[in-house]
């Protein structure tokens, strides 16, 4: 069973607050794929609205992802393969093609993108909630008819050299037959940073917080409700220690981390500023 060095585990059912759920939506794909530079592999998970899709919509999914794609894109404005990158993304249906796409998009922004050059600046950039967009650290969602993930955000709060980084979940979980999701809340992975070498962020783990929702049913496994935790959230941002951030392209809404250390080396994270767009995985 999964060891914590801390874990707060905060049952709020009575709580004045309750959770606010919004709908969202991240692919993931794991690391260990031999084939490309970008590690990604050849499938992907999505959320609950894509399990019931006819055979007909997957295709017609494909076919739209395929017509944006341009070998050369040298050619292509930022901007439009930013564009590119954030349509294809939320309808990905786990073909090689597609994360070739994505792996030349990431690529592209990444060799344009001139890094901030003051620390004030970087600060004002990088600070606010974003949302998780793709991942390319995790093999998929575990037992999507008992639990589930609604938001994964990240939460960046700079005070000059340091600052503080909150990674929070938000989840539904179904203890019985029926199917219905009767416990919810959040789970918090509080860190804190301090920027190294320009604008890398060396993260540290402070704690785990679990919190139930208002009305939320206590859990019957505190431990196995960890265990999927852990299982749904990218290894990076559950367990953020021994590893840095390198922010590799940043804008007003879109934002891509890459991570160095001895057990992430080379991950990528999408993230998009929550409330800055809205994305449609349809």
């Amino acid at each position: 069973m999964l060891k914590f060095a801390l874990l707060q585990v905060l049952f709020l059912a009575a709580a004045a607050t309750s959770v606010v759920v919004v709908e969202g939506f991240f692919a993931v794909a794991p690391t260990n794929s031999p084939k490309r530079r970008f590690g990604i592999a050849s499938k992907i998970q999505a959320t609950s609205a894509d399990i019931f899709l006819t055979e007909a919509e997957v295709a017609a999914r494909a076919a739209a992802a395929a017509d944006d794609y341009d070998d050369d894109l040298s050619t292509v404005d930022v901007m439009e393969i930013k564009r590119r990158l954030l349509d294809l993304v939320p309808r990905m249906m786990g073909t090689d093609e597609e994360y070739r796409q994505v792996e030349a998009y990431v690529n592209t922004l990444e060799e344009r993108f001139t890094p901030v050059q003051t620390l004030q600046f970087f600060n004002m950039a990088t600070a606010g909630e974003w949302q998780l967009l793709f991942s390319t650290n995790l093999s998929g969602m575990p037992k999507p008819n008992t639990f589930r993930l609604r938001e994964l955000l990240q939460r960046v709060e700079a005070n000059n050299f340091n600052g503080t980084i909150c990674n929070e979940a938000t989840w539904d979980l179904s203890q019985d037959e029926n199917g219905i999701f009767d416990a919810s809340g959040t789970f918090a992975v509080k860190c804190s940073y301090t920027i190294n070498q320009g604008a890398r962020m060396v993260v540290d783990l402070d704690d785990h917080v679990l919190e139930l929702a208002k009305g939320s049913a206590v859990p019957k496994d505190v431990q196995g409700l960890v265990g999927l935790l852990h299982r749904a959230i990218p290894k990076e941002l559950f367990d953020p220690n021994d590893h840095a951030m390198d922010t590799t392209y940043l804008d007003g809404d879109l934002r891509i981390v890459r991570m160095t250390g001895p057990r992430l080396e080379g991950v990528r994270d999408i993230f998009i500023r929550r409330g800055s767009m809205e994305i449609n995985p349809v």
